[in-house]
């Protein structure tokens, strides 16, 4: 199955994925220095150099792994705008990097190591070295400085003595490993960016669309109400002047004020029914705006919600709405509520809405609109369920049957 950014977006939980993307992505970062860090530790109990030798290569190389995790770190911090450039810190892990590789080429050339541990030692040194300076720097001047580095350390090496089929092997491998690692990393920070910007873009898509419904619901009732409010106006004087000098025309003239006013109620009914069909999309932006508005933090979880059938998505617009409404005048005290769409194993979807509040269903005859939420959902064959958790947690959760394939 085919997997757009959009749906990494909705699989990484909707509108705080990028987030836990960064998160999942910086942690990536100290796991490839743990991986260094592994294979050092491999490379010494394999080696036969002696105590004294192992031993800096386990200090410098740990200082090597420390200086990676923290660059790299910090390379991605800035590459997505959250943090200066390290540049103080590359300078540092590129004089390190230079120390280990020259400790390395001592060894060999005192003999305390043969060739072919020299040619995986460099291959490793300088795979992992490739990444963080190429995230943390300009393109050209990181590209610059991951090759230069390479060329001083094979360069050395062949001058203490690695020569032949070993040396050619460390070159090959590090002319096809220094490059994708060096690549690898800055597309990982580029893959964030691009995460981080695309919810940035279905945010503001979401606002631009409860804007647009707003002015248009203005636009219609303006539309609607504004000529005839203005012949209501016009006619209910002339019946006032025509019934002050007791002319009949007055009951013909406050007839034709009753009928307009009875086709601006349907026409304003109209309108109404246009404006209920909103978007599920431009709900929960209104949703999480007024709530926010009202010193409510409010996260949302939108999942599925694109890809929705329309009644389905008209049907839990309702839902927010009424929640959201709900939460604002009978949840006593709130501080926090959450909205997430979720597509369930049992072949359907599922809105649920938790706030902290004293109490959200404050049950019929008090203006809760829960019962009106039941029959619209049972029209789409929904359920709707309300709970308060011993925590303290109030949820309302719709069903609606749905497939994910459809």
């Amino acid at each position: 199955m085919s997997m757009s950014v959009e749906h990494w977006v909705e699989r990484f939980g909707g509108p705080d994925g990028p987030e836990r993307y960064r998160r999942y992505t910086l942690g990536t970062v100290v796991f490839l220095a743990l991986t260094e860090a592994a294979l050092w530790a491999f490379w010494i109990a394999t080696s036969e150099a002696g105590t004294l030798e192992l031993a800096l290569v386990a200090a410098v190389g740990t200082v090597h792994v420390a200086v990676q995790g923290l660059l790299s770190r910090a390379a991605l911090l800035h590459y997505l705008g959250a943090g200066p450039r390290p540049v103080w810190m590359v300078g540092l892990y590129a004089a390190v990097t230079v120390a280990m590789a020259a400790l390395g080429c001592a060894l060999l050339a005192a003999g305390r190591i043969h060739e072919g541990k020299l040619a995986s030692y460099l291959v490793w040194l300088l795979m992992y070295y490739a990444g963080p300076p190429m995230l943390a720097l300009p393109r050209r001047a990181g590209a610059a400085l991951v090759a230069a580095v390479p060329v001083v350390a094979l360069g050395a090496a062949a001058a203490s003595g690695l020569s032949g089929e070993t040396l050619a092997l460390a070159i090959g491998a590090s002319v096809l490993l220094v490059p994708f690692m060096a690549t690898a990393l800055r597309v990982s920070g580029w893959s964030v960016r691009l995460i981080e910007e695309l919810a940035r873009a279905r945010a503001t898509q979401a606002r631009l669309a409860v804007a647009e419904e707003r002015l248009r619901f203005g636009r219609d009732l303006h539309d609607v109400l504004g000529r005839n409010l203005a012949v209501v106006a016009l006619k209910s004087e002339f019946a006032v002047e025509l019934a002050r000098r007791g002319r009949e025309e007055a009951v013909a003239q406050m007839e034709e004020v009753q009928r307009i006013a009875q086709e601006s109620q349907r026409e304003i009914r109209a309108v109404v029914r246009g404006y209920r069909t909103a978007d599920l999309h431009a709900e929960l932006a209104g949703a999480r705006s007024v709530l926010e508005a009202a010193g409510i933090d409010c996260r949302i979880e939108n999942g599925p919600a694109a890809r929705l059938p329309e009644r389905t998505q008209t049907a839990l617009g309702w839902v927010v709405r009424e929640g959201t409404t709900n939460v604002l005048r009978h949840a006593q005290g709130a501080s926090r509520c959450e909205v997430s769409v979720r597509a369930t194993v049992a072949g359907s979807v599922a809105l649920l809405m938790e706030n902290d509040g004293s109490d959200a269903d404050p049950g019929p005859g008090t203006g809760s609109g829960l019962p009106g939420l039941r029959e619209r959902l049972a029209e789409v064959d929904g359920t709707l369920a309300t709970e308060r958790r011993p925590d303290g947690i109030f949820r309302l959760t719709a069903r609606i049957p749905w497939e994910a394939g459809e």
